[in-house]
């Protein structure tokens, strides 16, 4: 019974002297955290209460160095997260150095379809209303909104009191009417050698028609 009690009397005595190491500046648990951190420096600025009373320039100048590198890792984070939301984009090309190249094909289309001077009477029947030159009633729709030219046009040739219709041919209408690539194109050289209309062939698709480039050998 003797001996039991003076075990606990020490024991009790011992977690008496650890609680008052811990009180009277023993490490703590933020004091062995700033002693075992992987952070560089922080061991410096938080030392142990013994060594803190070295040198507190030394403190100083670390903490100044600690807060400085945080600072540039905040800034250096932000401007790569602002450029990471820029999503860029990057293209690579290889150029390739060629003596000679094949003549590429081409399309040239006019965004004008038709050659209003070129439409007759009969087209003005069959195509005035596909054109949106006149209405489902062969007549032309709002004249007063009609340039006086273009006015005065389409009144001599959609004048059908006396008129017999013709066969109409779309296709024929189309070449016949479709702008012509000899009077569309100013000049043209490839490879240092001229080139001309007669390099050309035309193609139709659907409804308008379009040069496209053909060389001749």
């Amino acid at each position: 019974m003797m001996e039991l009690k003076d075990n606990c009397g020490s024991e009790g005595s011992r977690e008496t002297e650890s609680g008052v190491m811990g009180s009277l500046g023993g490490p703590s648990s933020w004091g062995s955290f700033t002693q075992r951190s992987t952070l560089h420096g922080l061991r410096f600025v938080f030392p142990h209460a013994a060594s803190s009373r070295r040198s507190a320039l030394r403190r100083l100048l670390w903490s100044a160095a600690l807060l400085a590198c945080l600072v540039l890792l905040v800034l250096e984070s932000a401007e790569r997260v602002a450029y990471f939301l820029q999503y860029p984009q990057v293209t690579s090309v290889d150029a390739v150095v060629s003596g000679s190249l094949v003549f590429p094909a081409i399309t040239v289309c006019n965004l004008n379809a038709y050659r209003f001077t070129r439409l007759t009477r009969n087209d003005l029947y069959h195509a005035g209303e596909l054109l949106a030159l006149l209405d489902v009633h062969l007549q032309i729709p709002e004249p007063h909104l009609t340039e006086p030219h273009v006015l005065a046009f389409l009144t001599e040739k959609a004048n059908f009191s006396s008129f017999r219709p013709k066969p109409f041919s779309m296709r024929e209408f189309t070449e016949r009417v479709g702008h012509d690539l000899k009077e569309m194109m100013l000049y043209c050289r490839y490879q240092g050698q001229e080139c001309s209309h007669r390099d050309f062939k035309t193609e139709l698709t659907n409804v308008s028609a379009a040069e496209r480039c053909c060389l001749r050998g």
